[in-house]
C-alpha cells in the first residue's frame, strides 16, 4: 500500500468514527441540546482531535449508581425524611422559627430529590479570609478526640499544606482516626510522597477518580469539587476554600484571596458526615461502617435551620440547581450573587433575568482577572446578558473573588463549593449548605455590600464600548460554554 492509499484509510476510518460518535452523543447520551451542538461542531471541525477531546472531556456518568453507603438506614435517614415530608405535606412540620414556613416549597423539594434532612439547632460562623479560616481548622483539628474526615479538591506541596499535613500526623500519632480524600485531578501536582508522613502515622489516603497511567488522567470531567472537614462528628468545615497558599493571598497572580466558608456545630453535620463517608466508600478499598461515635448524640448549638444539599453527573435531577432556582424565584425584594465563574445553563440564566425584569433587585458580582481564560470570557459574555435587564454588575478589583453565595431578600441563602456554571451544575460533585436565618444571611448581606466598596461596577455603556478582540473572545468561549 502506498502511502496516499493509507492516508486516506486513515482519514476514512476518523471520519467513521466521527460519525458513530456524533450518533451516540445525540441518540444515545441524551444530552442537553447545548451541549449536544458544542460536542458535534468539535467532532467534526477537528475530527481526530475532537474524537480525543470526546474520550477526555466528554463522557456521560449520568444514571450510574457510584456512591452506595449500605448502613445509611442505621442512620434513619429514610425515616427522617419520610416523616419530614409527611409533616410538611400536612402543614404540621415543627418549624421553630415560623419565618421559614415561607420556603417549605424549596425544603420539600430538597428533601424529596436529596434526602436533605431540614435540621434546626444548628450554630454557624462564617469566614471570608484565609488566614482566619485556616487558623479555626487547625484550632479544631488539634482539639479532636475521635477522629478526622478531611475532603478537598486542591492541595498544595506548600507551607499551609504542609502545615495542615503535621497536624494531622501529629493527631494520628494520637490515635485519632484520620481519614483524608483529595481529588486526583485537582491535585494532580501533588507528590505521591506527601502523604507518606500521615499513612505512616497511622492515616488513611484515597484519591479520588485516581489516574490509570501516572501523569496522564483521562476523566478530566467528573470532578470531586467538594471541600469538607468533619470533626469528632459534631463539627464541620464546607465552603469556597482549597488547600494552599495562594488561598491565604500569598500567590502574585491572584493577590487577595476572597472566598467563603462556613463552619458549622450541630446536627447538620451528620449530612456532612454522611456525605464524606459516600465519597470515601468510593474512593476507598477501607470502607467505612456505621459506628454510633461517627454520629454522636450533639445537644442543640444555635437556632439556624441548615440544608447540606449534593448533587454530581451520577444524579437524575441536579439538585443545587433546582435549589438555586426555587431560591431565585422566591425572592420577592433582591438577589445578590457572587461566584467566579458565572456560566449558567438556560433555566439558570433565564429565572435571573425574569427576576430582574419583574423589578427584583438582581447583583452579580465576579472577578477582574482570569484563572480559566476560556471561562472568564463566557462569563463576561453572559454579564452582557443580564446588563440588558437592568441587573447590577460589580467586578472585584481587591484581588480575585471565589465566594460562591447566593443570597434572597436577607431571609435565606446559599454557600458551598458550586459556581453558576454548567460544570458545577453538571459535571462535578458538589455540596452546599442552605440556610434558613434572617440574622445570619445578614451578616452574609452586609459582606457583600463591604465588597461592593471594593469593587467596581460595570455599566452597560462600557460593556458595549469593550474592543472588538474581546467580543470575539467571548462569542468563541460563549460558544463552547455548554461543555467548559
Amino acid at each position: 500500500m502506498t502511502f496516499t492509499t493509507i492516508t486516506a484509510a486513515l482519514v476514512s476510518l476518523a471520519l467513521l468514527l466521527n460519525i458513530i460518535l456524533a450518533v451516540f452523543v445525540v441518540f444515545l447520551e441524551r444530552r442537553d441540546p447545548g451541549s449536544t451542538w458544542a460536542w458535534l461542531l468539535v467532532l467534526f471541525f477537528v475530527p481526530v482531535v475532537g474524537f480525543i477531546l470526546y474520550l477526555i472531556f466528554g463522557q456521560n456518568l449520568s444514571r450510574k449508581k457510584i456512591f452506595e453507603w449500605n448502613d445509611t438506614n442505621k442512620i434513619g435517614i429514610m425515616e427522617i425524611t419520610k416523616n419530614q415530608i409527611e409533616l410538611l405535606q400536612r402543614g404540621d412540620f415543627p418549624f421553630h422559627d415560623t419565618k421559614t414556613v415561607q420556603y417549605k416549597d424549596l425544603i420539600y423539594m430538597l428533601l424529596v430529590n436529596d434526602r436533605s434532612i431540614l435540621t434546626q439547632d444548628n450554630k454557624v460562623e462564617i469566614f471570608i479570609d484565609g488566614n482566619d479560616k485556616f487558623r479555626s481548622l487547625l484550632h479544631d483539628l488539634d482539639k479532636a478526640k475521635d477522629h478526622i474526615h478531611i475532603e478537598y479538591y486542591i492541595v498544595r506541596n506548600d507551607k499551609l499544606g504542609n502545615e495542615l499535613l503535621q497536624m494531622l500526623v501529629k493527631k494520628a500519632k494520637e490515635g485519632v482516626d484520620v481519614k483524608f480524600l483529595y481529588d486526583a485531578m485537582g491535585s494532580r501536582r501533588l507528590p505521591k510522597r506527601f502523604f507518606r508522613p500521615l499513612i505512616e502515622a497511622g492515616g488513611k489516603v484515597s484519591a479520588f477518580f485516581p489516574a490509570l497511567i501516572p501523569h496522564l488522567n483521562l476523566q478530566v470531567n467528573f470532578r470531586n469539587h467538594r471541600k469538607l472537614v468533619i470533626i469528632d462528628g459534631e463539627s464541620g468545615y464546607i465552603g469556597g476554600f482549597n488547600i494552599g497558599d495562594e488561598y491565604l493571598g500569598l500567590n502574585k497572580k491572584f493577590g487577595y484571596w476572597r472566598d467563603t466558608h462556613l463552619k458549622i456545630t450541630g446536627k447538620a453535620v451528620f449530612g456532612m458526615q454522611t456525605r464524606f463517608i459516600l465519597d470515601w466508600n468510593q474512593a476507598s478499598t477501607a470502607k467505612i461502617r456505621y459506628e454510633d461515635r461517627l454520629f454522636p448524640e450533639i445537644g442543640a448549638k444555635g437556632d439556624t435551620d441548615v440544608q447540606i444539599v449534593s448533587s454530581g453527573p451520577d444524579s437524575e435531577w441536579e439538585q443545587i440547581k433546582y435549589g438555586i432556582l426555587k431560591l431565585i424565584s422566591s425572592a420577592q425584594k433582591y438577589i445578590y450573587i457572587q461566584t467566579p465563574y458565572f456560566i449558567p445553563d438556560a433555566s439558570v440564566l433565564d429565572a435571573i433575568k425574569i427576576a430582574a425584569l419583574s423589578g427584583i433587585d438582581v447583583r452579580l458580582m465576579i472577578p477582574n482577572k482570569p484563572d480559566h481564560a476560556f471561562v472568564y470570557w463566557a462569563t463576561y459574555s453572559n454579564v452582557g446578558e443580564l446588563l440588558k435587564t437592568g441587573a447590577k454588575v460589580y467586578i472585584y478589583d481587591n484581588g480575585f473573588i471565589h465566594a460562591k453565595t447566593i443570597i434572597a431578600d436577607g431571609k435565606i441563602a446559599t454557600v458551598g463549593t458550586a459556581n453558576i456554571d454548567v460544570r458545577s451544575f453538571k459535571l462535578n460533585f458538589e455540596v452546599n449548605a442552605f440556610l434558613y436565618d434572617r440574622v445570619l444571611v445578614q451578616q452574609l448581606v452586609g459582606i457583600f455590600h463591604d465588597d461592593v466598596k471594593l469593587s467596581h461596577e460595570l455599566s452597560w455603556e462600557e460593556y458595549q464600548n469593550r474592543p472588538l478582540y474581546i467580543r470575539f473572545k467571548e462569542s468563541f468561549s460563549r460558544l463552547l460554554s455548554p461543555i467548559l
